[in-house]
Parts: structure tokens; sequence; C-alpha cells
């Protein structure tokens, strides 16, 4: 297998990952954050502490890294084109 089959396979399904995250499809970085904030808060009523869970990661701070990972894959998607078509 080519590396330019190889960057494709990879990186499509992570563009689209971090598109969907960086766009907020369907509220993907809200449930995110809400689903960390859960999982915070069962981990301290494990441990017995029952004081306010503490957030890692907003919203926001989620999109970002969507973007960053949508527009990395985006550019390994076109150097895995130049590859196959040059």
């Amino acid at each position: 297998m080519s590396v330019g089959a190889f960057l494709l396979a990879i990186g499509l399904p992570f563009a689209i990952g971090g598109g969907w995250l960086a766009l907020n499809v369907r509220g993907a970085a809200a449930s995110l954050e809400r689903w960390s904030a859960a999982n915070a808060a069962l981990r301290m009523q494990a441990q017995g502490d029952l004081g306010p869970a503490r957030t890692y990661m907003s919203a926001g701070v989620c999109r970002a890294f969507g973007a960053v990972i949508g527009a990395a894959s985006t550019l390994m998607v076109l150097v895995a084109l130049v590859e196959l078509l040059g």
C-alpha cells in the first residue's frame, strides 16, 4: 500500500471528526462537555469527595481542538491526494 493511500485512509476520518467537533454538529462539543462533567462527578463521588466537580475542558476548548485536528487532517488528505495523483 502506498503512502498516499495510507495518509488518505487515516486523514479522512479524522478530518470528518475534527470538523464535526469544530462546527458543533448536533451539539457534539456540548455533549462531550456534559459527558466529561458527569464522569468527573462520578469519579469524585467514588473517591468520597462530595464537592462540586471540576471541569477540565469547556465546549469552546473542545471546538478549538476539533478545528486544529480537522485542519491538520485536511492538510494530510491534500498531501495524500497530491501523492496519489502526482
